[in-house]
């Protein structure tokens, strides 16, 4: 099948840049980004490109370069299955709030709406592409909505799952480790593997069965997640033992079978994925009965969130075991630096934990919106919006949060926050001035010799 026209059903942060990519490198194939959101498909239209809805490095440059030529963002989401030869989904897949599996499984709810809009809509062959990251054995399901229609159309089901890391997603897409394609007919996995192949090398196009292709996506990120908590695991260990976690982790690192990525201790992995795919992969080993299993992949997680309520209690106990009514300023509010996601944020619980304790919180992010943080910490139901909006204050200014603060805790390693006058921070800070570094980016010789209080992870 040759491929003309593809529509991506979600306009989020896998379909906006994985199909600018696409445009870009496949220049006379026209991609349509198709989502429900009208303010999504007007920001992504918007002409000043600085405000896409999305921010990663490289984005905006390559959405200039090819919005209206190839590339389309737009609510007619009919119009784009028709008119497509091959269709995306890449809408979100949250963790169940509600019913079976709740707080674990994938709710798959949006996916299988995407299967049945395009099942009432087609009326031609199409290769519908999941994108989204989804449980093993769900393309059986998308592929018996698909083929119950009675439209007589052929539905070719692929398993394309992306290996993005926020931040560096561009980078990724543009020279990616491996590209893999499940599925069963051959004819659409080479449709598919065309499209990548206009500038990805074929011996990094993996082809693979359906099932193996979606458990792979769920397999990397755990295995990813368990190295973060593997090393903060020890980083708690140096601190009691006087050993340095950043000595540790680079003497293993230089191992060739460890190797140095992912052994960075820090307040603890955020993001929309980690924690999503873990929970799916304990909930699908639970439900065969594989409990074993499942113990051992929960306690990635089970790690992963003392770490965060580790570090929160190591601030109040340093502060003399209370922070009520004490400012605290948090720079970093998104899960990464480079990106503005802050889905699972170790900034949010970090907050929720010293709201508890009544103190009052500033935040500076440089990508993060005002209004972003609160809905962050509305969402949680921990408090009212009211008091929420009372006991937190956004600052566009870094000196301005940090003012007349008790404490500073760095949350996201914002390259930016490594070049502030730290003298003139400590000169504007309440004495003892202390320093919480979540994410190990200062100095501590140098932080000490200006004055501060300083604290990092695993030393």
């Amino acid at each position: 099948m040759k491929i003309t026209k593809i529509c991506c059903i979600g306009a989020g942060y896998v379909g906006g840049p994985t199909m600018a990519v696409i445009a870009k490198k496949n220049p006379n194939i026209q991609v349509t980004i198709v989502d429900i959101n009208q303010e999504r498909i007007d920001a992504w239209n918007t002409e000043d490109l600085s405000k896409l809805p999305i921010y990663e490095p490289g984005l905006a440059e390559i959405v200039g370069e090819t919005r209206n030529k190839n590339l389309f963002f737009s609510t007619d989401i009919n119009k784009a299955i028709d008119e497509s030869e091959m269709i995306f989904i890449s809408v979100n897949t949250p963790t169940k709030t509600y019913g079976k599996g709740k707080g674990m499984a994938a709710d798959l709810k949006y996916v299988e709406l995407c299967a049945r809009n395009i099942a009432d809509v087609a009326k031609t062959d199409k290769i519908v592409v999941e994108k989204s990251t989804l449980p093993v054995r769900t393309a059986e399901a998308i592929k018996s909505i698909l083929h119950n229609t009675g439209n007589n159309v052929k539905f070719s089901i692929l398993s394309n799952p992306e290996f993005l890391a926020e931040g560096t997603a561009i980078k990724d897409l543009l020279a990616p480790d491996r590209v893999l394609i499940g599925g069963e007919s051959k004819d659409a996995i080479e449709a598919l593997a065309n499209i990548y192949g206009s500038w990805v090398p074929q011996e990094q196009i993996l082809r693979t069965n359906v099932w193996s292709s979606e458990l792979s996506k769920l397999t990397a990120n755990a295995f990813l997640a368990q190295r973060i908590s593997s090393i903060n695991a020890i980083s708690e260990l140096c601190e009691h033992t006087e050993a340095n976690v950043n000595e540790v982790a680079r003497a293993i690192g230089m191992d060739s079978r460890i190797g140095p990525k992912f052994l960075n201790a820090s307040i603890g992995f955020g993001g929309s994925c980690f924690q999503k795919d873990i929970l799916n992969l304990v909930y699908i080993a639970r439900s065969y009965g594989l409990n074993e299993v499942a113990d051992y992949w929960e306690q990635v997680i089970v790690l992963n969130d003392h770490q965060k309520r580790r570090f929160s209690d190591k601030l109040i106990s340093t502060l003399y075991n209370t922070v009520s009514g004490k400012k605290i300023a948090l720079l970093g509010w998104a899960f990464k630096k480079d990106t503005n996601d802050t889905r699972e944020s170790a900034a949010i619980y970090v907050t929720d934990h010293l709201l508890s304790e009544q103190a009052n919180i500033a935040v500076y992010d440089p990508k993060v919106p005002s209004s972003k943080v609160y809905d962050d910490l509305n969402y949680l139901q921990t408090r009212t919006e009211e008091e929420n909006n009372s006991l937190v204050e956004t600052f566009d200014n870094p000196y301005d949060a940090i003012n007349d603060a008790h404490a500073i805790a760095i949350m996201t390693e914002w390259d930016e926050f490594k070049t502030y006058d730290w003298t003139k921070i400590f000169d504007i800070m309440k004495k003892p001035a202390f320093i919480f570094d979540g994410r190990n980016i200062l100095n501590k010789e140098e932080m000490s010799q200006i004055g501060f209080e300083y604290s990092s992870i695993g030393k």
